[in-house]
């Protein structure tokens, strides 16, 4: 592959939020992006390839990876953004719950990374990055988010045992863990109410702070198995 090449990411819940702030922001570097979700809206630009799927699915997995190589040719970043938060007391945890948390935040995961870093040594270069959360590190008991934690925090061990295992090989492993980030899932009017929960910064975080940790992370190449927390303060906080 010569350097000029265009490069290539594949994204995960793609379709809104965090997701849609990645894809743009790839788009805007010049990258062509693969976008994965649930359900995508048709889009014109031709450097963007959906792939409609759950991914937690292992075939699912690989119709991204196909999309992304007989399109593109390669994949040069995947970034595992699909993700499930469910707060709720530990011991009101459904079965249908843990089977959901755990297969998107999860098994998505290892389907997908375990398909692209083949594809990745193949190439001798590339960089993930898995979106955890700050809830994995420091609890709050107003909202008790288990099963999230539990998922959240796996992914931040995985990256950190991932880059180590690859760092010989040319490829990177990082993650960020969003802290209270407003997105459209929920009206801007309930972020109002935080009151003293909000973290030190004194403010949520908006969709953009995590796109532009992800983009630096993407251009910081000496950096491998970093767990970036955009929070405003809350991992170090309390």
């Amino acid at each position: 592959m010569t350097e000029d090449r265009q490069r290539v990411a594949v994204i995960t819940g793609g379709s809104q939020g965090i997701g849609a702030g990645l894809v743009d922001g790839y788009r805007r570097r010049g990258w062509a992006v693969v976008a994965s979700a649930r359900t995508m809206k048709p889009v014109t630009d031709p450097d963007i390839v959906t792939v409609e799927g759950d991914v937690a699915e292992p075939a699912t997995a690989q119709r991204i990876v196909d999309a992304a190589l007989e399109r593109f040719g390669q994949v040069d970043t995947l970034v595992n953004n699909a993700g499930v938060y469910i707060s709720k007391p530990f011991t009101e945890y459904t079965a249908a719950d843990y089977a959901l948390i755990t297969s998107v935040n999860l098994a998505g995961f290892f389907w997908l990374t375990q398909l692209v870093i083949a594809e990745m040594l193949r190439q001798q270069r590339g960089h993930v990055v898995n979106i955890s959360a700050t809830i994995a590190d420091r609890a709050d008991s107003a909202t008790p988010a288990v099963l999230t934690a539990l998922t959240k925090g796996g992914l931040a061990a995985a990256s950190r045992s991932l880059a180590v295992e690859y760092a010989s090989r040319g490829i990177r492993v990082n993650a960020v863990a969003p802290g209270i980030i407003q997105t459209p899932v929920h009206p801007a009017e309930s972020y109002a109410a935080l009151g003293d929960r909000l973290p030190p910064l004194g403010r949520v975080g908006q969709v953009s702070d995590i796109v532009g940790a992800v983009l630096y992370l993407e251009s910081a190449s000496y950096i491998t198995g970093e767990i970036l927390h955009v929070d405003g303060g809350q991992n170090a906080g309390h």
